[in-house]
């Protein structure tokens, strides 16, 4: 939205509050979701609101070109939202935060090693990306960075990324972190998480 100029406020949710309002928004308890009550329209899913933003608001196309570089965007979108967060997003948040803040426990360090591990696995698969292309998907900025970045920035926030060894990825990285639209999410904070003293850093 911020890449499409287009106004909106967050709002927290908590998923596993299973709040009554937030699921008759989305029953499935998960965010992200979107509502815009000028229009009396709510979805959910980020790749439904970011398809739909994509068709009804023709600034910064992010989904474009042939058709078979508009495959390759969704494929990563698909790779990052299911893979990368199946990995390494969603382990690290369920130990580094939900554990802490619902369960009162403290983490697995095996699941958080497990985590990293595969996390370096991804990164080595960005290096290669960012090698061959000078953006994820191709010649220009798409939504397979944003969904690249949105599930990394969790994940390095949780203390779950070891940026050595991959200068692709980080070169990659700190430019989108650069990025106007980019920016006052990186300001966002976690209720009892603090995130390591490079994150905010366009150069780190």
């Amino acid at each position: 939205m911020g890449e499409k100029g287009i106004a909106y406020s967050l709002v927290r949710e908590n998923p596993w509050d299973y709040r009554d309002e937030f699921l008759h928004m989305n029953p499935a308890a998960r965010t992200p979701v979107m509502l815009d009550e000028a229009r009396g329209l709510t979805l959910a899913d980020s790749v439904a609101i970011c398809e739909y933003l994509e068709e009804t608001n023709e600034k910064t196309p992010l989904i474009s070109g042939s058709a078979a570089y508009r495959a390759e965007i969704r494929r990563l979108v698909a790779w990052f939202d299911q893979q990368f967060y199946g990995d390494v997003t969603a382990p690290l948040l369920h130990e580094r935060m939900k554990k802490r803040i619902v369960n009162r426990q403290p983490p697995d360090s095996s699941v958080l090693r497990e985590a990293m591990r595969l996390a370096n696995g991804h990164l080595d698969y960005i290096d290669y990306l960012i090698d061959h292309r000078a953006w994820m998907a191709g010649a220009t900025m798409s939504l397979a960075d944003m969904a690249a970045a949105a599930q990394i920035s969790v994940a390095d926030y949780l203390g779950g990324i070891d940026w050595s060894g991959h200068e692709q990825a980080k070169a990659w990285y700190s430019m989108f972190k650069s990025r106007p639209s980019f920016r006052p999410l990186l300001s966002e904070r976690m209720e009892g998480v603090t995130p390591p003293p490079y994150y905010e850093l366009v150069d780190f």
